[in-house]
């Protein structure tokens, strides 16, 4: 769990480079409590954003380009969840000028509520899932991103 105490806080979640793209949602109020992860699309489309934070690191902000999935059955990376459509897409983020990496995950980041929901169904907590879910949301953005986790260089 964070606390983003403004605007300003969550716009710097995100790379320098990436935070031009951010475009915040009419409804965000702040302070904002994140439970987990907060993620918004962008009201034109084409982008989707989520800031997160692993345990001990600070709330880190990705800015993907969407393309609004495939149509073929797919399954989320990070929440393992199915989907048929537009559920699951591949969304891309700049590693820098000449590197994009993309990951094939819930087109609008919703794994959350489909986590809850499959733990409501079998009577299971649903922490266990969440944890992995944001170490998997944590790898992509360190491995691939190369994004320092602990806010460093940011």
């Amino acid at each position: 769990m964070f606390k983003l105490d403004s605007q300003t806080a969550l716009l710097d979640s995100f790379r320098p480079k990436d935070r031009t793209l951010v475009e915040l949602p009419s409804d965000l109020t702040f302070p904002l409590v994140v439970k987990d992860y907060v993620a918004w699309t962008h009201p034109a489309g084409g982008r989707v954003f989520v800031v997160f934070a692993t345990p001990g690191g600070v709330p880190t902000g990705i800015a993907f380009d969407s393309n609004n999935g495939g149509g073929m059955p797919s399954m989320c990376s990070w929440c393992h969840t199915s989907s048929v459509g537009t559920g699951v897409g591949l969304l891309v983020a700049t590693v820098n000028g000449k590197r994009r990496a993309g990951v094939l995950v819930c087109s609008d980041l919703s794994c959350r509520d489909k986590l809850e929901e499959a733990a409501n169904r079998s009577g299971a907590s649903v922490r266990p899932a969440m944890e992995k879910l944001i170490a998997r949301i944590g790898q992509f953005a360190s491995d691939a991103l190369k994004i320092d986790l602990s806010g460093a260089g940011r």
